[in-house]
């Protein structure tokens, strides 16, 4: 069974940080591109950053350069998202989601076969 399970998110103040997980069983980690994605109450899904370990492309959503790092673990088929100086617009359901076309694209939803259930992450003011 394919499964990807996110991790990490909370509640945080304004200028902290958090590291979320994403931990992706059941298909060969190897063969995809992992990349996050975000979607806040009423408003359209983001793409946030994604890594491909096989062209070394990374790729970050304008809103979270400087504060965002991907970074995967194949030994333990894991990527990680660490969200530092974190702002009241990052509040939002974190998703990941794995591309078998490897193609990075983080405005290209349907290249993605499958996606984890989400985790939370709200920002306080």
């Amino acid at each position: 069974e394919v499964q990807l399970v996110e991790s990490g998110g909370g509640l945080v103040q304004a200028g902290g940080s958090l590291r979320l997980s994403c931990a992706a069983s059941g298909f060969t980690f190897d063969d995809y591109v992992i990349a996050w994605f975000r979607q806040a109450p009423g408003k359209e899904r983001e793409g946030v950053s994604c890594f491909n370990k096989h062209d070394g492309r990374i790729d970050y959503a304008d809103s979270v350069k400087g504060r965002f790092t991907i970074s995967s673990d194949h030994a333990k088929n894991t990527v990680a998202l660490q969200m530092n100086n974190l702002k009241p617009d990052d509040t939002a359901v974190y998703y990941c989601a794995a591309d078998p076309r490897r193609l990075c694209a983080l405005n290209i939803f349907s290249s993605y076969d499958y996606w984890g259930q989400g985790t939370q992450v709200t920002v306080s003011a």
